[in-house]
């Protein structure tokens, strides 16, 4: 039970991680007008959990969980893997104010790193399981760019509440295949999210960070 409640306090909206500012682009998709409704949303962030950074941030946990002697070598590929200057400033902010955070509330530090980085350090010092961390942590990715698009589109809330709700399955899924998995594993095909992500730097008129 206290893993639970601890991760429903790391992931909780109310955690000052800021990850209520990013939006991954989405921001610039729906500017853009690719993304108008419930199911174009669905349809994107499908393919961010299985091929884009959702999977690799799962890849990423998992191993600074499985591996915290490589931490620095983890910490680096995650940072390295940003695709621009906002979505390097949406994980290593987060992180930041996580590592932070933790550190001041349940003690011990790590280095300054990206969010799934830190998260999973502090899971494996705290003896949470890692599968529950993983699921937990992308169900929270999923919800808080849910969010996102319920102010941005706008969307419905019970339409949001629809979408993080047909995640649960592919959210499990992904947790299960990123527990075994090697960096090597880490990989995707979501350049248009990626791209985004740049073009959002100049955006004239935006309502998030990234």
């Amino acid at each position: 039970m206290r893993d639970v409640q601890l991760l429903h306090q790391w992931l909780s909206p109310g955690y000052p991680s800021g990850a209520f500012a990013w939006s991954h682009g989405l921001d610039r998709l729906i500017d853009d007008g690719e993304i108008l409704d419930a199911a174009g949303l669905e349809a994107w962030l499908s393919g961010v959990l299985r091929n884009g950074s959702g999977w690799s941030d799962a890849v990423l946990l998992a191993n600074a969980y499985n591996h915290p002697e490589r931490a620095d070598e983890v910490a680096e590929l995650a940072a390295a893997l940003a695709p621009s200057r906002e979505r390097y400033a949406e994980t290593m902010d987060q992180g930041m104010a996580f590592a932070r955070v933790n550190a001041a509330v349940l003690g011990g530090g790590d280095a300054p790193c990206a969010y799934p980085v830190a998260l999973g350090l502090a899971a494996a010092r705290e003896g949470v399981a890692l599968d529950l961390t993983l699921t937990l942590y992308l169900q929270a990715f999923i919800a808080n760019l849910v969010s996102a698009a319920v102010r941005a589109v706008p969307l419905g809330q019970t339409d949001g509440q629809r979408v993080i709700s047909s995640f649960a399955d592919p959210c499990r899924e992904t947790a299960e295949a990123a527990c075994t998995a090697d960096l090597d594993d880490i990989g995707g095909a979501m350049i248009r999210a990626d791209m985004a992500s740049i073009h959002h730097e100049t955006q004239y008129s935006r309502m998030f960070r990234s």
